[in-house]
């Protein structure tokens, strides 16, 4: 059996802390200069909305794991009164540090219980999560005198990001929150490390023997027979061409567009790499979506599923994380295990 399962470790990520120092009027996250102290009210644009920052934020709050993730490499898990929807097991090295911020919802962050915490910032990774149905509107929290961030990656929910997703714009991510936070030196250090696994993996990249067909298979949440797959604009297909591989469905109109078995079927992919979800809707895990390609009278005829041609990795490395950079190493030796295409 040729089932290639990755096991990301974050072990090189270690947390960082806060620098002092003193910072110009750079745009927030953009790269340059020595020092880390921001100038207050900092005032930028993020996903089409004016934010103003008024001084230095004591009182965050994330709306999801990987935000908060982000939050505590970069030093600030003092800083926060509160986070949401924990979906993954938290890292080993963070995990105290994690475990000492207030869970406000396991799930998803409603409007009343997000006030109740009084935060001065908010920061999520999805546009969904700052709806009038969950956390509250943009507009309505800075009304408020709440300001937010939501990733770039997701300005409108599951829009293919123009001119696509690049781990550029997830390190400028980091840049962005040292700034608003004044730790700058930290969002550098944060930047470096990433820097240094991509780099690992564009190496191990040089082994992928041909042009691997891949299908990124997510999730069936919304119905068994319509999976969520990786389309374009998002970084599984930025890290598919860093591979020299294919993405099955780059022609796709969104970046986790819903398709039909039989069209996956059409397309015969030479490898199905497999989000590992935790978060416990039904079918999930990758050991669950195995066995549903191995009972399916249509998908356990698919040459990838007859001779176990899949890759597994954590469903956080599909989405902008701390964990994205890992999936190039992770993809590319599964690629160089199965070897080349038949």
């Amino acid at each position: 059996m040729k089932t290639t399962i990755i096991s990301i470790v974050s072990g090189a990520l270690l947390a960082v802390t806060a620098c002092g120092g003193t910072e110009g009027p750079a745009p927030v996250g953009a790269a340059g200069g020595k020092d880390s102290t921001t100038s207050y009210p900092l005032s930028f644009d993020n996903c089409g909305a004016q934010v103003i920052v008024p001084r230095a934020p004591t009182r965050a709050v994330s709306l999801n794991q990987s935000a908060t993730e982000i939050m505590i490499r970069l030093g600030l898990g003092d800083r926060m009164v509160g986070t949401a929807y924990e979906t993954d097991p938290v890292p080993a090295d963070i995990a105290a540090a994690y475990r000492k911020i207030p869970l406000l919802n396991k799930g998803l962050l409603k409007h009343e219980t997000l006030l109740e915490a009084q935060p001065d910032f908010v920061y999520s990774s999805f546009a969904s999560f700052l709806t009038a149905q969950n956390a509250g509107e943009r507009a309505e929290l800075h009304k408020l005198g709440v300001p937010t961030y939501l990733t770039e990656f997701d300005c409108t929910y599951h829009a293919s990001v123009a001119g696509g997703a690049k781990f550029e714009m997830l390190f400028d991510e980091f840049r962005a929150i040292a700034k608003v936070f004044g730790v700058r030196e930290a969002g550098e250090k944060l930047v470096a490390d990433q820097q240094a696994v991509v780099d690992k993996g564009q190496k191990l990249a040089e082994q992928v023997v041909g042009k691997p067909k891949l299908v990124w298979f997510y999730s069936t949440a919304a119905s068994s027979a319509t999976p969520s797959v990786a389309g374009p604009g998002g970084l599984p297909q930025t890290v598919t061409e860093m591979l020299g591989a294919e993405n099955l469905f780059d022609d796709a109109s969104t970046k986790w567009p819903e398709v039909s078995w039989d069209e996956i079927a059409a397309r015969k992919p030479d490898v199905i790499v497999l989000a590992d979800l935790t978060r416990g809707y039904p079918g999930d895990t990758a050991k669950e979506k195995i066995a549903f390609l191995k009972r399916d009278p249509l998908t356990n005829k698919m040459d990838a599923v007859r001779n176990d041609r899949f890759i597994v990795v954590p469903g956080q490395a599909m989405d902008p994380s701390i964990h994205s950079v890992e999936a190039i190493s992770a993809v590319a030796q599964g690629l160089v295990k199965l070897g080349a295409p038949r």
